[in-house]
């Protein structure tokens, strides 16, 4: 009786929180609906991977000179990790080693703020210097929006590798604000921990729009090694965290009069799904838009057979168990068929694809002895490497491409299976399309297919955010101080600060009237208010 009692009340305390948490949740809903950056009224995202700066040698610079930017409505950079100790977000230089506690303090706030670049490989084409507070990708990427002010770009937090700590950074409602709170600390706000002599207070201020939520996954045993799971709890914990996000990034928001964004990457397993309450129709109230999985289907780890990794229709010569057999138009269905509005989706494509070795057959589904030769990880090639291999397939009935060269066997997407995706897209009034990740075509075939359905004709569902300040089709205030066409300060020597144009380090502007020089490159970043650490040094009255 004594065990029933403490159970009850445990439970009656229990539902107190949990209506104390509900409420709360509440206040944060917004109508985020389908405003957002758009193209013709579709997303493009894009994700850029943080450790492709080295071995791959994929810079920022060449989604700007490859024309990919123009096709590309978010940049996704991947990814933040969560500190297993303080469950936080963090910078750190430590490299992920392996085994369930390799992630633990994995960080590379080299590539993201320390490295500097060239001129030759900067997209501005001024080099960085040996003193300016942010440099790496951070600053690249701030550099990459001046040239395309449409674009956003996200912070996406864990990814396969660093997902372990989001169970307990959810578990309460003190851990939540904790956790979320730190992280619009870091990449909102900018306030970069000093490493190196790089970072500072509002160090990165202005380069993320938003964050990209990547857990994976919320109460379910198939993430990866050494992941906390609560599979009870982590259903409820991760709508809450949503909803702390909302919350936290709508009060930045009414401070600065701009609507920050949260996604977050959707599974397509089933039983994933269910876990971890994906296609409840509320997380939606505080998510702008998700990216459906749409890879990833199949793969070397079945190493005996081959088969589609990202097949669009589900295809009947499947010799798998129901329980995995999986395809795009099935996962869309688990959201759309449980209420979610198809605009706030996107379809995810894959720039690489999934490959064995020793197959038999050129048809899908046959023997093979293992996962193909990659040129990264076994089993796994770029879509620039694939396409050349062996003769092309494609189905048209399921909507699946793949590679055959009498021993190794792809699955990938190309340009006819993306033009399927594309107009499936259409056809159910999804909001558009993901791509993992942008290394993977260079030369931006992948994205030019996309667009060569859903860039002309009737625009899709996604609408422009009216209030987003960045929006170029914003009547200019003539009283704003910020107006590059404002006058220049009579009795200053220097030309007017101009929002539009471009400064490097040792430019002399007026403004407000003061004189200013610019530190390093810079573009759109008013003087007088980046702070000691910021761009610009005050000179005086002038």
């Amino acid at each position: 009786m004594a065990a029933l009692a403490v159970a009850a009340s445990a439970a009656v305390a229990g539902a107190g929180l949990y209506a104390a948490d509900t409420a709360r949740a509440a206040e944060a809903q917004t109508s985020s609906g389908v405003a957002s950056s758009a193209i013709n009224g579709y997303r493009s995202v894009g994700y850029f991977a943080q450790w492709g700066v080295y071995g791959r040698g994929y810079q920022v610079k060449q989604i700007d000179t490859s024309g990919v930017a123009d096709e590309l409505t978010h940049i996704n950079y991947a990814f933040a990790n969560i500190h297993h100790q303080s469950l936080e977000c963090f910078e750190a230089n430590k490299a992920q080693s392996p085994g369930p506690n390799g992630s633990d303090g994995a960080g590379d706030a080299w590539a993201d703020y320390g490295m500097g670049y060239t001129a030759a490989n900067s997209v501005s084409g001024q080099a960085d210097t040996w003193d300016q507070p942010l440099a790496g990708s951070f600053n690249q990427l701030k550099q990459l929006k001046a040239k395309h002010p449409d674009l956003k770009v996200m912070m996406s937090i864990g990814g396969w590798t660093w997902s372990k700590n989001f169970s307990l950074a959810a578990a309460t409602e003190a851990s939540r604000e904790r956790f979320v709170s730190s992280c619009v600390d870091m990449f909102i706000r900018g306030n970069l921990p000093v490493i190196d002599g790089r970072g500072g207070p509002g160090a990165a201020a202005g380069v993320f729009d938003g964050f990209d939520i990547d857990w994976e996954w919320p109460g379910s045993q198939n993430g990866n090694e050494g992941n906390h799971v609560d599979e009870v709890n982590d259903a409820r914990n991760f709508k809450l965290l949503l909803a702390e996000f909302r919350e936290q990034l709508d009060a930045v928001g009414a401070e600065t009069g701009k609507h920050y964004e949260l996604s977050a990457f959707l599974p397509a397993n089933p039983a994933d799904i269910e876990a971890g309450g994906w296609n409840d129709p509320e997380i939606f109230e505080y998510l702008d838009f998700g990216n459906v999985q749409g890879y990833d289907l199949h793969g070397a780890w079945d190493p005996a057979l081959t088969g589609h990794q990202g097949n669009l229709y589900d295809d009947p010569a499947d010799p798998r168990e129901p329980a995995r057999q999986f395809s795009v138009d099935l996962a869309v269905g688990e959201y759309v068929d449980a209420g979610i509005d198809p605009a706030q989706l996107g379809l995810g494509l894959a720039m690489y694809g999934r490959g064995w070795t020793g197959a038999s057959s050129s048809s899908a589904w046959g023997p093979a002895t293992g996962a193909a030769s990659g040129q990264w990880e076994a089993g796994i090639n770029d879509y620039d490497v694939i396409k050349n291999v062996g003769t092309g397939y494609y189905d048209d009935d399921l909507g699946a491409a793949w590679r055959y060269d009498g021993s190794s066997w792809w699955s990938y997407d190309n340009d006819q299976s993306v033009t399927a995706k594309a107009e499936y897209i259409r056809s159910q009034g999804l909001g558009g399309a993901m791509w993992w990740d942008l290394s993977g075509d260079r030369s931006g075939a992948l994205t030019g297919a996309l667009w060569n359905v859903l860039g002309s004709g009737t625009p899709g569902p996604v609408e422009e955010d009216p209030t987003d300040p960045t929006d170029p089709t914003d009547p200019t205030d003539p009283t704003d101080p910020t107006d590059p066409t404002d006058p220049p300060d009579e009795q200053c020597a220097s030309a007017a600060w101009s929002a539009s144009a471009i400064y490097v380090g040792g430019n002399t502007v007026s403004h407000a009237g003061h004189e200013w020089r610019a530190k390093w490159w810079t573009q759109g970043e008013t003087p007088g208010t980046t702070g000691e650490w910021g761009v610009w040094e005050d000179l005086g009255a002038c």
